[in-house]
C-alpha cells in the first residue's frame, strides 16, 4: 500500500494529516487522490460510509486551490447540517499549515445575515447542505457562476431526502467548464441520472462492490415481535455493558418514546429527530460524541451525517424496506477499520427484506442469540469480578483496613464473595429471575406463554393515549411525580382511555401515595390494582380491583366518595395537578 507522501500531495498538507495521527491512505483515498490531483476530469466515487472520503477529495481539492484568489473556487454539498461541519472542521485541521486558504460552512437552523456577511469577506471553499446554498443563490449571496469544483458528497442520501430540486437548480448555475466530483455509497437511478446530466465522461472508482455491505460489520438479526422489541433491546444493553451504539426508529414518535424509556430505566439515552430544534440537535450530537450519552435513538434522517467512530452497534428498531436505508444505517459502526454489530429486529414475517438485503448488500445475516436472564447475571457478574481483581490498591483506604478487617473476621470467605455480588447485583438479578427466554423455538416446538414475574403487581389508570404521548409519556407521568424509578415499571397496556401496567411490588405502595388527590387538567386520577381479562366472548373486559383512588380516598363501585376509613362523609384535601 502507498504512502500519502507517494499519492501526490504538498509536503505541508502531508505534515498535518501526520500530526494527525493517519499513516497510511484507505482504498479510496489512494484511488482518487492520485487522479484528482493530475488530471482535469469529472469522478464518481463509489465506497461505504466510514472508509475516509471525506480526505479523498478534501486533501487533493485543497492543493488545487489558488490562495492568491479570494473568490470562491469551489462548493462541498452534503445533504445534513451535522455531515457539513463536520466536513468543515476535518478540511480546516488538514488547512492548518496555510492560515491564508478560508473554508466556511453554510446551513440551515443559523443566522443566514451572518453566513451572507461571512461569505462576503472572501471564502476559497464552501460546504454546504443545498437548502441553505439555494437560498444564498437566489438572494445573490453566494455566485458559483465561476467556480472551479463542485463536490457531492453522500449523493444518494441527499437525493434520499429529497433535495433533488435544490441540487439541479444548484448544479444548473455552475459553469460546464468545472470539475463535478460524486461520492456516494450507493448508485440508485437518481445518482446515475445526475452522472449523465451534469458530468462529463467521468472516472468511476468503486471499492468493493456497488451496494454492498462494509466487511468490518457483523450482520445480524433476532426475531422479534412488537410488543418484544423494547425489552429485547435492553437484554443486549444489559448483557453488554461495553455497548456505546445506535437504535434506528421509523417514526419520530417511536424514537421518542424509546428513548425515554431507556432514560427512565437508568441508561444513558436521548434521542435526535426532526421534531428538536437545530440548537437541541447539536447539544445531543456533542454529547453522543463526548461519550456522555450510551446510546442516541435516531430517526433515518435526523441520523444521516453522524461520523462517530467508536460505535460498536447499529440497531435496527425497526426493519428498513429500503435498501440504502439500512446501507447507511448500518454504516454508521465499523468505522476506521473498527469492528461493529448491526442487528435488525425483525418480524417474523419479514424474512423476505433480510434474504433482499443479503442478495443486495451480498453481506450473510446470521441469527443472533438473545441474552437470556441467567446469561445476563453471570456475565455482568463476571465482569464486575474481573473488574474486582483487577483493581488497584487505594493508599486512602488501608488507613481503614485493620477496622475493616475487624468487622469482617466472622465471615468466612464465601461469605464475603457472597455478599459483595449480593450487594452489588441484587436488582439486576431480581429483575432477571423470572425472565423469560425470547429466542424462538425450534420447528414444531410450542412457545410457552409468558407468566407475569412474581415480583410484579397489575395496576389500572384512567389515564390513557388520549390523555400521554404514548408509553413513554405514560411512564413520564408515573414516574417524574413520585419517586418510582423507570426500570420498577413493566408492561404498559394502553387504550385511550385508561392503561394497565405492572409494576414492582416493593413500589407499588410509593406509587399509590403519591397519586392520592392527584389531578390531570382538571380530572381525578383514579390508581388501582386491576387485571385486564378475556371475557368468554373473546373480548378484552376490565376488572379495576376493589376501586379506585380519589382525592385522598378509597371510592368504591356504585357508591359515592368516601374517606380512607371507609365514611361516607368526604375528606379535605387539597388537589395535586399534574
Amino acid at each position: 500500500m502507498a504512502t500519502f507522501a507517494e499519492l501526490g500531495l504538498s509536503q505541508p498538507l502531508i505534515d498535518s494529516i501526520t500530526k494527525m495521527g493517519f499513516e497510511e491512505p484507505t482504498p479510496i483515498q489512494e484511488k482518487a487522490i492520485p487522479q484528482l490531483l493530475t488530471e482535469a476530469t469529472d469522478m464518481v466515487g463509489l465506497a461505504q460510509t466510514g472508509t475516509g472520503k471525506t480526505a479523498a477529495f478534501g486533501l487533493p481539492l485543497m492543493d488545487l486551490i489558488d490562495v492568491t484568489n479570494s473568490n470562491t473556487q469551489a462548493v462541498i454539498i452534503a445533504p445534513t447540517r451535522e455531515l457539513c461541519l463536520q466536513i468543515s472542521k476535518e478540511l480546516e485541521r488538514f488547512a492548518a499549515h496555510d492560515r491564508k486558504l478560508k473554508i466556511y460552512a453554510v446551513y440551515g437552523g443559523t443566522d443566514i445575515g451572518k453566513q451572507i456577511r461571512d461569505v462576503k469577506r472572501g471564502v476559497h471553499i464552501i460546504v454546504a447542505t443545498p437548502g441553505r446554498l439555494r437560498d444564498m443563490i437566489n438572494r445573490r449571496a453566494v455566485n458559483i457562476s465561476n467556480i472551479d469544483y463542485v463536490v457531492l458528497d453522500e449523493a444518494d442520501e441527499m437525493l434520499n431526502m429529497g433535495f433533488k430540486e435544490e441540487i439541479d437548480a444548484i448544479l444548473e448555475s455552475t459553469p460546464d467548464e468545472k470539475m463535478t466530483w460524486l461520492f456516494s455509497a450507493t448508485m440508485p437511478s437518481d445518482v446515475r441520472r445526475i452522472a449523465k446530466n451534469y458530468m462529463t465522461d467521468p472516472i468511476e472508482l468503486t471499492v468493493g462492490e456497488k451496494n454492498t455491505a462494509n466487511e468490518d460489520i457483523d450482520h445480524q438479526y433476532v426475531i422479534s415481535r412488537p410488543n418484544e422489541r423494547y425489552e429485547i433491546l435492553r437484554r443486549f444493553l444489559d448483557y453488554d455493558s461495553s455497548i456505546f451504539g445506535l437504535v434506528f426508529c421509523r417514526t419520530r414518535r417511536d424514537t421518542q418514546e424509546v428513548a425515554e424509556r431507556l432514560g427512565a430505566d437508568g441508561y444513558k439515552a436521548d434521542a435526535l429527530h426532526g421534531d428538536l430544534s437545530q440548537a437541541q440537535r447539536d447539544k445531543v450530537m456533542q454529547a453522543f460524541r463526548k461519550g456522555k450519552i450510551q446510546i442516541l435513538v435516531a430517526t433515518d434522517v435526523a441520523a444521516r451525517g453522524i461520523d462517530v467512530n467508536e460505535i460498536t452497534h447499529v440497531f435496527h428498531y425497526n426493519i428498513p424496506e429500503d435498501i440504502s436505508f439500512y446501507t447507511h444505517r448500518a454504516g454508521r459502526t465499523g468505522r476506521a477499520g473498527s469492528k461493529g454489530i448491526s442487528l435488525v429486529l425483525m418480524h417474523p414475517r419479514d424474512y423476505h427484506i433480510i434474504r433482499r438485503l443479503e442478495k443486495i448488500t451480498k453481506a450473510k445475516f446470521d441469527l443472533a442469540h438473545i441474552p437470556t436472564g441467567k446469561e445476563i447475571g453471570e456475565k455482568r457478574l463476571m465482569a464486575y469480578i474481573n473488574r474486582f481483581k483487577k483493581a488497584e490498591p487505594n493508599d486512602d483506604v488501608m488507613a481503614y483496613l485493620p477496622s475493616i478487617a475487624a468487622e469482617l473476621e466472622e465471615f468466612t470467605k464465601e461469605q464475603l464473595i457472597e455478599k459483595i455480588a449480593s450487594l452489588s447485583f441484587s436488582r439486576l438479578l431480581a429483575k432477571y429471575r423470572n425472565a423469560y427466554d425470547l429466542n424462538p423455538r425450534k420447528p414444531g416446538e410450542k412457545r410457552e406463554p409468558r407468566k407475569r414475574d412474581d415480583n410484579m403487581k397489575r395496576f389500572f389508570i384512567n389515564v390513557g393515549s388520549m390523555d400521554v404521548e404514548g408509553k413513554a409519556g405514560m411512564l413520564a407521568l408515573l414516574c417524574n411525580n413520585s419517586e418510582v424509578e423507570g426500570r420498577s415499571i413493566g408492561k404498559i397496556d394502553m387504550s385511550s382511555k385508561f392503561t394497565f401496567f405492572d409494576i414492582e411490588k416493593d413500589a407499588a405502595e410509593t406509587l399509590v401515595k403519591a397519586f392520592e388527590g392527584a389531578t390531570l387538567e382538571g380530572r381525578a386520577i383514579r390508581l388501582n390494582e386491576g387485571e385486564r381479562k378475556e371475557s368468554s366472548g373473546g373480548q378484552r373486559r376490565e376488572r379495576r380491583g376493589g376501586g379506585g383512588y380519589r382525592g385522598g380516598g378509597r371510592g368504591r363501585s356504585g357508591g359515592g366518595r368516601r374517606d380512607a376509613r371507609g365514611g361516607g362523609g368526604r375528606r379535605e384535601k387539597r388537589s395535586r395537578r399534574f
